[in-house]
């Protein structure tokens, strides 16, 4: 999958393998608006109040999914440490889904070519 003005394409093919290195690592946001969390706690049988406070956190007026602990830093909370995979991946938000095609990497190639395997620079 390629996606205009960026040097590299992704196979997601190579997910499976890869252990979920884009869920895990460094502590940081994953955003999430209004109506991908609203589809997301109808998903998982909570109402939307229920779902902020158990799942999300709110930064200034923003909402970033929760994480958790995992091995030498910290996972997102809907991360499956068994599978190794995402666990609401039909309802992940759009940061997710654009991964690894974001802005942050065209200047961070190195830190892009050791968290995803499936990244193949053009």
């Amino acid at each position: 999958m390629k996606q205009d003005g960026f040097e590299w394409e992704f196979d997601p093919s190579f997910c499976e393998e890869c252990g979920g290195k884009c869920c895990t690592g460094e502590s940081g946001y994953i955003w999430i608006d209004e109506g991908e969390s609203r589809l997301l706690a109808e998903h998982l049988g909570l109402n939307e109040d229920e779902f902020k406070e158990k799942f999300l956190i709110k930064v200034g007026k923003k909402f970033s999914i929760k994480e958790k602990s995992h091995e030498d830093g910290y996972a997102c909370v809907f991360f499956d440490e068994i599978n190794k995979n995402c666990s609401i991946y039909e309802f992940r938000p759009s940061q997710c889904r654009s991964f690894p095609f974001w802005d942050y990497f065209r200047k961070n190639l190195g830190e892009l070519e050791r968290e995803c395997i499936g990244v193949k620079f053009l």
